[in-house]
């Protein structure tokens, strides 16, 4: 039986974690989702069970690797950021994995920031708005000083992309796209940890940096395989984008954040586009890509709740909502009530609109996008300025939404605006950044799913 050469690669979500084998054509050829229960940590709060996902991880390789139908050449890994796993001198798990939603303490932020020449200064040098533990490195500080015999244990910490590459190899390394990601460790400036990593002897357990195109040969039972050194999921899931297309482009991926990707915007981080949720990622080759947030995934959950309720339709109506141009002109007098607003919020302002305005289910719904609109084109022109793009992709959830999509157009004119969809961006994403080491076939030039949505009528998103 002739077997079929595949990459397989672990894809580590926050609820759903993924295991796929990819072919040298970048088809999933097998794929299977588990989610595991949450632990707690020392401190009582909620955290990822390390031991659950590290079992599940060896079990599933040592299943995949048993099967006579595949031939699996290379592994790579791409997770969730803000995260780390501390292993300690005994070479074994010390202390919990933190959950980055938990809350900081306001002393120790504020002591922080005293030492480090202030919140403005530290976020603009390392491209991180203050985010409390989303800002990874923020964890280590407050182990650090909270925490000093746990401190004393640890060997290495690693991001939990490289503890997955730990677990298949024995090795320590970091990555500069976790290491790169809002986690106040990176001097983009001086393109080196931030001095504030040395002078609080962070480095020392910070394993070396290894290429995240790069690839290790690793020996199990007998078999070499090359495999990468792990990615954050962000910038795993650019890298499809930037392995079809060389025409400069922003991507929106949209999910519960929408997050506006320019990977060709290379001004560096104003103060004022930090206070504005802007911050920059860092692609699989160590350049920045400057993005800004908006939390617009979050929103239109929330409100499309309050409208099925009002409206007494299903919690997913919205699906079946065509555009409708009237619709955006008669709702449009209706947001003129409570009127706009272009500040980056986390709550848009149909939060405020009485429904009883509204017609129907229909207007207030195109409404409530006209409204996050408002938003989106504010926060994607962030990063825009003055890059020469012309094209705009818009991956997940927002991208299957005929209103959002046609609104976008609408906002931007003078761009190109389609809808794009990689099957498991994020895994493609993590097998492309090793290519070379496993893969001898060219890259496909059909990985990614176009719809071009056409300027729908000349209005324009106030």
């Amino acid at each position: 039986m002739k077997t079929v050469p595949v990459i397989a690669i672990f894809d580590i979500g926050k609820t759903n974690k993924k295991f796929f084998l990819i072919d040298e054509y970048y088809k999933i050829v097998l794929e299977r989702t588990v989610n595991f229960k949450e632990t707690a940590d020392d401190d009582g709060d909620p955290c990822e069970d390390v031991d659950l996902l590290t079992n599940w991880v060896k079990e599933s390789l040592a299943e995949i690797l048993a099967l006579k139908k595949f031939e699996v050449r290379a592994l790579n890994f791409s997770t969730y950021g803000a995260s780390f796993v501390h292993i300690g001198q005994d070479g074994k798990v010390t202390g919990p994995l933190c959950n980055y939603l938990k809350a900081y303490p306001d002393d120790l932020k504020d002591e922080f920031y005293a030492k480090y020449n202030g919140e403005a200064v530290v976020s603009r040098e390392t491209a991180s708005p203050v985010l409390g533990n989303l800002n990874s490195g923020m964890q280590l500080y407050r182990i650090k000083h909270r925490k000093p015999e746990l401190f004393k244990r640890i060997k290495y910490s690693l991001h939990l992309p490289q503890y997955l590459n730990h677990l298949i190899t024995g090795g320590f390394y970091s990555d500069i796209t976790s290491i790169g990601c809002h986690t106040q460790l990176w001097d983009f400036v001086k393109n080196d940890y931030h001095r504030w990593v040395y002078e609080e002897g962070i480095d020392k357990i910070l394993a070396p940096i290894f290429p995240s195109d790069g690839a290790m040969t690793t020996t199990i039972n007998g078999q070499d395989y090359q495999v990468g050194s792990g990615l954050h999921d962000s910038s795993a899931a650019l890298i499809p984008y930037l392995a079809s297309f060389s025409e400069p482009f922003i991507l929106i991926s949209t999910g519960t954040w929408c997050i506006s990707l320019n990977p060709f915007n290379e001004n560096p981080l104003t103060v004022e586009e930090l206070n504005s949720d802007c911050l920059c990622y860092m692609e699989y080759h160590g350049h920045p890509v400057k993005a800004s947030r908006l939390f617009a995934g979050n929103e239109h959950e929330i409100q499309t709740k309050r409208l099925a309720e009002h409206f007494k339709k299903p919690v997913d109506h919205f699906k079946k909502v065509k555009y409708d141009a009237d619709l955006v002109t008669s709702s449009t007098a209706v947001r003129a009530k409570v009127g706009t607003n272009d500040m980056l919020m986390q709550q848009s302002e149909f939060g405020k609109r009485d429904l009883n305005d509204f017609t129907s289910y229909e207007e207030a719904y195109h409404c409530l996008l006209l409204d996050i609109m408002s938003q989106q084109q504010a926060s994607t022109q962030l990063v825009v300025q003055d890059t020469g793009v012309k094209r705009i992709f818009v991956d997940g959830g927002f991208g299957k939404n005929v209103v959002y999509m046609n609104l976008l157009a609408s906002a931007f004119p003078h761009f190109e605006v389609f809808a794009a969809s990689v099957a498991q961006a994020t895994a493609i994403g993590a097998a492309l950044a090793i290519h070379k080491h496993w893969n001898g076939k060219t890259i496909p030039g059909d990985m990614i799913e176009l719809k071009y949505f056409a300027l729908a009528n000349k209005m324009e998103v106030q």
